[in-house]
């Protein structure tokens, strides 16, 4: 289980997530990226290399690259293209030839300094260059501060499904600065609050309802109620991952929406829509779908739906056709024999693994998408 603190004197809040000897902190709070002791923990090393991309580099790498200098003797930066689209195989060797050509070593750390698709692609390489080496999550987007950072997994797509590619590998910590989220385009606000909303209909009611009373502020960018929803956000997927690490049951609650949305997105092509808006018009699909079912009252669903939209998000998918649709689902990692297992919702708060039948899938592309 997870626990959190305060740190009273520099107004860090801590999460911990417990994986026994792979445990380690979720730091929370303003200005941590430039703070040398936000990186406590983390192992001296002679080389450190920070990955990051050409629209976060710029803005962050050098507050970065200064806090790290009494941890590390030489500080590297390898800038990877900015865009989902570049969450391949020829951007994740980029990040290999960097790491041979400074002669990094097992005791080499990478630090993540970016959003999901910067964290997920340093992980990755983590896990794999020298068949593992350390690395630290540094988020600066909202949808990878509350969820990508968190948790371990790491990957690349490939053009026929999102995130096939990679391998589970804890970080060493993450640091949430939450500083980085005024420089977030509104876009990108808006998509990380897709992740933010998950939290409350899979495992949290109230957590639900604090954000349909505070998404306004949320969208304002207020920092105390931002600072709230990422701790609400980090505390919860905190306690779902220290329970089942590598997704063998109950960590499966955490793709609510995405079955719908990854299909969204290999669709129509990575980049086309956000990650997280994806996320938010396949909750919406999923909403209906556990409606169609029985499971939960139409009321809870066209609640949910319109908190989506109220966060600017899509609530009516692209038509990309049933059958492309049903074609990309049956990719999914939760897929068993062909058979697609959707996360969906018995009440506001509880979320259940469910097989749904094609002609219920059918009828809910039909009113979802336009």
């Amino acid at each position: 289980m997870s626990s959190i603190s305060v740190t009273p004197l520099s107004g860090i809040e801590t999460i911990d997530i417990a994986l026994g000897e792979r445990s380690y902190p979720i730091r929370i709070g303003s200005g941590l990226l430039r703070a040398p002791e936000s990186f406590a923990g983390v192992p001296r090393s002679p080389l450190a290399v920070i990955v990051s991309n050409t629209t976060v580099a710029p803005l962050y790498a050098q507050s970065l690259r200064d806090a790290l200098r009494g941890r590390h003797a030489q500080v590297e930066l390898i800038t990877l293209p900015d865009g989902e689209s570049h969450k391949d195989w020829a951007a994740l060797n980029l990040i290999f030839d960097a790491l041979l050509a400074r002669g990094a070593d097992r005791k080499t750390i990478l630090y993540a300094l970016g959003g999901g698709v910067v964290g997920d692609m340093t992980g990755f390489a983590a896990a794999s260059y020298m068949r593992g080496v350390p690395f630290v999550q540094v988020p600066t987007t909202l949808l990878a501060q509350v969820d990508s950072s968190v948790g371990g997994k790491t990957g690349i797509n490939h053009p026929r499904g999102k995130n096939m590619i990679g391998a589970f590998h804890q970080p060493v910590c993450v640091v949430v600065d939450l500083e980085t989220l005024s420089t977030l385009p509104m876009r990108e606000l808006r998509a990380g609050l897709a992740e933010v909303i998950k939290y409350g209909p899979i495992a949290d009611a109230s957590f639900l309802g604090w954000v349909e009373a505070n998404l306004d502020a949320l969208l304002a960018r207020d920092v105390a109620t931002l600072r709230h929803a990422v701790r609400r956000s980090c505390e919860i997927k905190a306690a779902v991952v220290g329970q089942d690490e590598r997704e063998a049951g109950l960590r499966a609650i955490l793709n609510f929406g995405h079955t719908f949305g990854h299909a969204i997105e290999a669709g129509l092509g990575y980049g086309e829509w956000l990650h997280g808006e994806a996320v938010g018009c396949g909750m919406a699909m999923a909403a209906e779908t556990s409606a169609r079912l029985g499971l939960l009252p139409e009321g809870d669903a066209e609640r949910l739906i319109r908190l989506i939209d109220r966060a600017g998000l899509p609530v009516k998918g692209p038509d990309l056709g049933a059958d492309r649709y049903l074609e990309l689902m049956r990719l999914d990692k939760k897929a068993e024999a062909g058979e697609i297992k959707f996360v969906l919702l018995d009440a506001i708060g509880h979320a259940v693994l469910r097989s749904v039948p094609d002609a219920t899938l059918r009828q809910v592309l039909a009113s979802r998408c336009t």
